[in-house]
């Protein structure tokens, strides 16, 4: 069997990044090494950690003073920065840069007067962090739908549109014209990472020439899904597993051709072991 791994598969800079700020503060022996929340969304990384000490805080209120927190690539809202100095926590920032331009767009454009609309889940940390900087009102798009039945708090204002990081790239253009057919006076800002535009890309264009694809990454990674969701689309045999172990449940020997990719929370060797396993 043929077997191609996309070149984007794996860690983001982002989440590298985030990574090994925990890992250099293991390394200088810190007393007690947290993180807001599980550093990325990959079980085996985070299990990994957990064996070396490093304990997910959920409860700015609840960290120990000696302790110091690592906030993740996601990102947080300002009032949680705010609380972590007026505490005297010491915490190192590991924002990815990308989440933090949003950041700065929507602070300063709401500052403005303008409301915000993200384009994203509702529910993921990412998209949380981003509404903790907006100063006015925001709205959480989605879907179609909601998209569809939106409508702004005043028509007088402009709204403005970013994107979660890693939603669909196409997804969100489809989004964005269905605002521009309403007529409203809008300011688009494109904040989809060029590293997920690429991974999106790269993962499609795999798919449409490979018999099947396997698509690594964690049960909780927003990108990762949304890889599979792409890949699915365009390959019926595309299949999402975790670890190089879930393989066996999976007959890969009828097919000539197969693709491999990963979210950007699924480390390089976990990516080596799949496709060791499947050229066995």
């Amino acid at each position: 069997m043929n077997v191609t791994i996309a070149d984007s598969a794996g860690f983001c800079f982002g989440v590298k990044r985030a990574v090994d700020a925990v890992y250099e503060l293991l390394d200088a022996d810190t007393a007690s090494v947290m993180t807001y929340g599980p550093i990325i969304h990959n079980e085996t990384v985070t299990d990994e950690l957990a064996s070396k000490g490093v304990k997910i805080a959920d409860d700015i209120e609840n960290i120990p003073k000696d302790a110091t927190l690592v906030i993740r690539s996601h990102g947080v809202g300002r009032e949680i920065i705010e609380k972590l100095e007026k505490n005297g926590i010491n915490y190192v920032d590991a924002t990815c840069p990308f989440v933090k331009k949003i950041h700065q767009t929507v602070s300063e454009h709401s500052a403005a007067g303008e409301e915000i609309v993200i384009i994203g889940s509702a529910q993921h940390p990412e998209v949380k962090g981003i509404l903790g900087w907006v100063s006015g009102k925001a709205t959480v798009i989605e879907n179609e739908a909601e998209a569809t039945d939106f409508t702004p708090f005043s028509k007088d204002n402009p709204v403005c549109i970013v994107a979660q990081t890693t939603f669909n790239l196409k997804k969100f253009q489809d989004l964005v014209e269905i605002f521009q057919k309403k007529g409203y006076y809008i300011n688009i800002v494109n904040t989809v990472c060029h590293a997920t535009m690429t991974r999106q890309e790269e993962a499609e264009l795999l798919a449409e020439q490979s018999d099947a694809m396997i698509v690594i990454g964690g049960r909780e990674s927003s990108n990762s899904r949304k890889l599979y969701e792409i890949c699915k689309n365009k390959c019926l045999d595309t299949f999402f597993i975790q670890t190089a172990d879930e393989l066996k449940d999976i007959d890969l020997s009828k097919f000539a051709s197969l693709g491999i990719t990963a979210g950007a929370s699924t480390p390089n060797n976990i990516i080596q072991e799949v496709s060791k396993a499947c050229q066995r």
